[in-house]
């Protein structure tokens, strides 16, 4: 089981300690391999020197070597010929490194520690001389030892000083640098479903945490806007539900309280069943949008010829707008059809021209037209002669339950909910639904949906 630190500050720490521990080993090893490589390239230099003196003096003075053997500068080394030894220097004998020679090649100089533990770099060679006499030279390499040996102790306890150090000021840097996370998180805690118009302060909105906040304030603001919404919708649905069910149990109560005749009766229950019929419209509304929001709609499409719907959905709402003297004039381009579920679409178009139907003065005049936008796509207009919607109310007007004029909506027996509707239909089957209004001057509700 791997131990995980729950403090973001601890792991930072921990990430960081060991990224450093492990730069600062990989440092310190460097730095000794290379002291190391530097003080042996400067003792096998200083072999070659003693070689060259030894075979200048063999080879100019060669009487001479015995002299350079007693007095000379060359500390270590050995001339024979064969198992003849020519000359050797005091200490060669005195450090027994004739042994070297059978542990030694011939070649470039390698590092030998005699039997009394002290240890040397030997350089053993055959110069090309008369009688090819084999010169050995030699360096004592404790001094060199010495002085790794004082690097490897600095870099042993100087290392994990500095690594401990660092730590430390990682740590104090992370708790430093996670101020802000703090910060927002004690604000984030105060801010509860009454309280969502707090937001999280922003320091630096260029940096990793502003733009993290901004996010947050962002994602608060859309749970404020969406809270504020189901306040007004349960309250909407509240009194839009109270208010047929108040009507119904008037009527009843008026109904029992008054001696009435058959046709009385029969008022009484009509009134009753128009208000229960207001009712399962409302809840059946109600019930489509949940069901929408929840994504439990099935969406079954097919290929519809708009103008053919356009026409339908014209004959249906035509009735009520004969019974106001109203004109609904039809402009249909054939031949565009679109990939839509026909029932959903149908009921989308109802809901937008029986609004016009309501709004439209009477003996007024609508246009429905279906058209091939510039865009492309395929358009659904309704055009009315109402009074049209103020621009503080277009952005909301598909909003459910909102009215722009509250009172006359209720009067005409709307529960803002068509638009909602439409809007819910159109965006299941691929397209949008926009609104072009002047007020005075009525509306202009477009369908938009891809043709194919």
């Amino acid at each position: 089981m791997i131990l995980r630190p729950r403090s973001i500050r601890l792991r930072l720490t921990v990430w960081y300690a060991a990224a450093l521990a492990a730069i600062v080993i990989a440092f310190a090893l460097g730095v000794y391999l290379f002291v190391r490589a530097s003080l042996l390239r400067e003792m096998d230099a200083q072999l070659e020197r003693d070689l060259a003196t030894v075979t200048r003096v063999l080879r100019e003075e060669p009487f001479e070597i015995n002299e350079l053997a007693q007095h000379g500068s060359v500390e270590f080394f050995q001339v024979s010929h064969g198992n003849v030894v020519v000359a050797e220097t005091p200490g060669w004998s005195k450090e027994v490194l004739e042994k070297a020679l059978a542990e030694v090649p011939e070649g470039p100089a390698r590092s030998w520690r005699s039997h009394a533990g002290q240890p040397f770099r030997i350089r053993n060679a055959v110069l090309q001389l008369p009688g090819q006499p084999r010169v050995v030279v030699a360096e004592n390499e404790q001094t060199l030892r010495t002085s790794l040996e004082s690097v490897a102790i600095i870099l042993l306890v100087g290392s994990p000083l500095a690594v401990l150090m660092a730590v430390l000021g990682g740590y104090l840097l992370a708790g430093r640098v996670l101020i802000p996370i703090e910060t927002m998180t004690a604000r984030a805690g105060v801010i509860t479903a009454e309280r969502l118009s707090e937001r999280l302060p922003v320091e630096n909105s260029d940096d990793e945490f502003g733009r993290l906040a901004l996010m947050l304030n962002g994602t608060f603001a859309r749970l404020e806007d969406s809270f504020e919404r189901l306040r007004r919708f349960s309250a909407d649905a509240s009194h839009e539900l109270r208010t047929p069910l108040t009507a119904l149990r008037s009527v009843g109560e008026v109904g029992l309280q008054r001696e009435l005749d058959a046709a009385g009766c029969r008022e009484v229950i009509a009134s009753m069943l128009e208000e229960s019929d207001r009712l399962t419209r409302l809840v059946d509304s109600l019930l489509t949008l949940s069901r929408g929001d929840a994504g439990a709609l099935s969406v079954v499409r097919e290929r519809v010829e708009l103008a053919q719907m356009a026409a339908d959905v014209v004959e249906i709402i035509g009735v009520l707008a004969e019974e106001k003297g109203q004109t609904i004039e039809l402009r249909a381009e054939k031949g565009l059809y679109a990939m839509v579920n026909p029932e959903m679409l149908r009921q989308a178009l109802i809901n937008v021209l029986d609004n016009a139907v309501k709004y439209s003065p009477p003996r007024g005049r609508i246009e429905v037209r279906v058209r091939r936008t510039e865009r492309g796509e395929a358009a659904l207009e309704v055009q009315d002669q109402g009074p049209g919607i103020a621009r503080e109310h277009r952005a909301l007007i598909f909003d459910r339950f909102y009215r722009a004029d509250p009172g006359r909506s209720r009067e005409m027996g709307g529960a803002g909910l068509g638009l909602a509707i439409s809007r819910q239909a159109v965006e299941l089957n691929g397209g949008r639904i926009e609104l072009e209004s002047e007020e005075g001057r009525g509306c202009r509700f477009s369908i938009l949906l891809p043709i194919t």
